[in-house]
């Protein structure tokens, strides 16, 4: 009787396979995806991972090079932050905060404030929107505590993304995502960033010419509006939902300057930047700025479990505190704020990083990406390379047929490929080669693991190599 069972449940698990694509598409909405596109497609769907590779329902292996958006340090084999992460949950699975600590929360808090200097606290929530919600309550409320009432109003850079919530959408507003629900947003103001002369294609002024225009243009505006602005809002050393923008040398470090000037609140995101991406752990510090206010999440977990962080200086913690006024307390909180199992993904996350010198590790294979980005470059539909650390952005235009190395003139972004949007164009291809890329709009991201071996890199890197002959094959 046990021989027929056991063989009974292997043909319910082999049929449940074979219709998990089916059952997808029949019951799964996935986020920005079209899903009538999706659902004339024959989808690929993950059952198991191992090293740097996603493994499907077939057996098929495919090559992580988005970090399963972005988070992924590690990969996905067994590791000493999975066992720390079942260890935890049989002495502990979850204890609130609201009323009580627990101790992995309290260890992660003095980790992370050790490594971020100048912050003093450590606000704990469940996701980058969340945490970057959190900020914006945090700064809007100290204004209001210290008796600035009159201290309101939000400023943000044009191209900024800072997720999918109300506010996060109002600070971030990218019009291609959002442009649906102006009508929820808030009011805030948007000054030009770097980027925002990067998306014109026919752009002519050097980068200390745009840099020049941009803290110009902020500058103006915080002169004017200083007494009302409560807070200056962006994405740390690189925007990279916006389009993959790497900021200009000292253009954070001045735009940090500026708020201290005009007495500004400066709060940093650095959610899809910190911890190992753009090859420093704390970018803030490489950039020589000083934010009140900074979130984190994603690497900082490794991928391994939704939390995120917002740290906070003294100065700020220090006016939400009032013996006889309770209006003062900060009114904010999740029921998984500070979760043990969380808290104990990202400490022994953040003790590999030392262990095993991934830093390091990080910087050596940016150098090779850099030597990469030449030939990738040698197309006459790449317009820009943008690449820091283990961040790179291929943007495509429409070819215009010039010899190689003449200037790339009338250029305009390359949006369909084969009928098809260039995103799921790219990944088609990429899925192919037993490799997961994705593009935003038309700039190729290649965001891979941070733990990731050379050789595995360059795998990556040569598929997207291959994909940009196809390209070019296509366009003769």
């Amino acid at each position: 009787m046990k021989d027929n069972n056991k063989n009974t449940k292997n043909i319910i698990n082999l049929e449940n396979n074979k219709d998990l694509s089916n059952q997808d598409k029949k019951y799964v909405w996935h986020p920005y995806t079209q899903m009538q596109l999706w659902n004339a497609q024959n989808n690929k769907v993950i059952t198991s991972g191992s090293d740097f590779y996603l493994i499907d329902e077939k057996n098929n292996r495919y090559l992580d090079g988005i970090a399963n958006m972005w988070c992924s340090v590690w990969g996905y084999s067994s590791n000493p932050v999975i066992k720390s992460i079942c260890d935890q949950y049989k002495q502990l699975p979850h204890s609130t905060l609201f009323g009580l600590a627990n101790k992995p929360s309290i260890q992660l808090a003095e980790k992370i404030v050790k490594l971020a200097k100048g912050m003093s606290k450590v606000f704990y929530s469940d996701n980058g929107s969340t945490a970057m919600e959190v900020a914006l309550k945090m700064a809007i409320q100290y204004w209001k505590n210290k008796r600035f009432t009159k201290k309101t109003k939000i400023v943000s850079l044009e191209n900024g993304y800072h997720g999918d919530t109300i506010a996060t959408m109002s600070m971030g507003y990218v019009d291609s995502y959002f442009n649906p629900y102006k009508s929820l947003l808030i009011n805030t103001m948007k000054v030009s960033a770097p980027s925002s002369f990067e998306k014109n294609l026919d752009c002519f002024m050097s980068e200390s010419e745009i840099v020049e225009k941009c803290l110009a243009e902020t500058e103006s505006l915080f002169q004017k509006e200083s007494q009302k602005i409560a807070v200056f809002v962006m994405e740390s050393g690189a925007q990279i939902a916006g389009g993959v923008s790497i900021y200009p040398k000292k253009y954070q470090k001045k735009l940090s300057e500026l708020c201290k000037k005009y007495d500004i609140l400066l709060v940093l995101d650095e959610i899809a930047t910190g911890f190992g991406r753009l090859g420093n752990m704390v970018e803030y510090l490489a950039q020589n700025s000083e934010p009140d206010i900074v979130c984190y999440g994603k690497a900082l977990n490794g991928g391994y479990f939704p939390i995120a962080v917002t740290l906070a200086t003294k100065e700020v913690f220090d006016a939400f505190l009032a013996p006889f006024d309770d209006n003062k307390q900060f009114f904010h909180g999740h029921t998984y704020t500070g979760h043990p199992v969380g808290c104990t993904a990202c400490l022994t996350n953040l003790e590999l990083y030392e262990k095993r010198k991934l830093i390091q590790q990080i910087q050596k294979n940016s150098e090779y990406i850099n030597k990469r980005t030449r030939e990738l470059a040698d197309f006459n539909f790449v317009n820009r390379i943008r690449h820091k650390g283990l961040l790179l952005g291929i943007e495509l235009i429409r070819p215009n047929n010039n010899p190689k190395g003449e200037s790339k003139i009338k250029k305009k972004p390359l949006l369909f490929l084969k009928g098809l949007p260039v995103n799921h164009y790219i990944m088609k291809e990429s899925l192919k080669r037993g490799v997961f890329l994705r593009s935003l709009g038309n700039i190729i991201t290649m965001i891979p693991p941070l733990a990731i071996s050379k050789e595995k890199l360059e795998i990556l890197l040569n598929t997207n190599y291959e994909i940009l002959k196809t390209i070019e094959k296509s366009q003769n």
